[in-house]
């Protein structure tokens, strides 16, 4: 754990989960939610700084990843949203922007639809909403996935965050098994 992390990282009990987040800076409240198989860091390291300047930035690992633990109950997007909007609550943020990459930007949308009250603004980049918006054989890659396929960056970020190899496993099944299991966001 970094200097900056041991200053602003904090845990909250909510929905049973022990769900890491961070502080930083002030303003009107943002949160950011990271992408499959990744932490705050590697998701937002670069530019959460500058974010923070405008921003009470709100960054959350969400279950199984970086510094959250698995814990035994399903794992889906309409979950993290639940666990985000638990979390917020909790703050006692009533509104707040959300900006969500990849598989963040998906439980973005589920806190959208699930949790209205909560969203002034979405930003959402790279956000999975229907199969079809993804190249051919996407999804098919995640049938013979190997936790030895996670790209080093990735890898490396979640050891910093939790050095734990059985909770990377757990990071890794369970992202799994929500994109086999993902089929679309209704209309």
């Amino acid at each position: 754990m970094n200097a900056q992390q041991q200053q602003t990282g904090r845990y909250a009990p909510v929905n049973g989960l022990n769900l890491y987040y961070e502080v930083h800076g002030s303003g009107r409240p943002l949160v950011l939610l990271h992408g499959g198989g990744s932490t705050i860091e590697s998701t937002y390291g670069r530019i959460l700084p500058h974010l923070a300047k405008a921003h009470q930035v709100i960054a959350i690992e969400l279950q199984a990843h970086g510094h959250t633990k698995d814990i035994d109950r399903p794992l889906s997007f309409e979950q993290d949203a639940d666990d985000v909007a638990a979390l917020l609550n909790l703050l006692k943020i009533q509104k707040a922007d959300i900006m969500g990459f990849s598989n963040g930007g998906t439980t973005s949308l589920q806190i959208a639809i699930r949790h209205p009250q909560l969203v002034n603004k979405l930003v959402l980049a790279s956000a999975l909403y229907k199969r079809s918006g993804m190249p051919p054989g996407f999804f098919d890659g995640f049938n013979n996935g190997t936790i030895d396929m996670v790209p080093p960056p990735l890898k490396e970020a979640f050891f910093k965050a939790n050095p734990d190899p059985k909770g990377f496993q757990a990071m890794f099944e369970r992202d799994v098994a929500g994109m086999k299991a993902f089929l679309k966001i209704p209309k």
